[in-house]
């Protein structure tokens, strides 16, 4: 399984990015070979339909979970409509690294 992981920057010891359409990076994480892949959103940089063009990103990647401080309501009906799992995640100011331990721990 591929869970995205929206994050401001291109490591691990980057923080979770809250939004979902224009976060700066995605951290995809392959719970199978556990590996992290820091990818650019093509949709950050989008005038309009910035979580649409991000939600064709990550399906593109294969991700069926992702992980987030908030969703768009456009985004939300669309990724429900792919059977994509969203959680939001609660805590704020979070680096990847630690939602990374958080998820090997599950």
């Amino acid at each position: 399984m591929k869970i995205a992981i929206t994050a401001t920057g291109h490591t691990i010891k980057s923080k979770m990015d809250n939004r979902f359409g224009r976060c700066s990076f995605f951290a995809i994480y392959d719970t199978e070979r556990k590996q992290t892949e820091f990818l650019s959103n093509p949709g950050q940089a989008s005038n309009e339909g910035a979580g649409p063009a991000s939600v064709q990103f990550i399906v593109s990647q294969g991700v069926t979970r992702i992980i987030s401080g908030e969703f768009g309501g456009k985004v939300k009906d669309i990724l429900s409509g792919l059977n994509i799992q969203m959680i939001i995640h609660g805590k704020t100011n979070i680096t990847i690294e630690e939602i990374l331990n958080q998820i090997s721990q599950n």
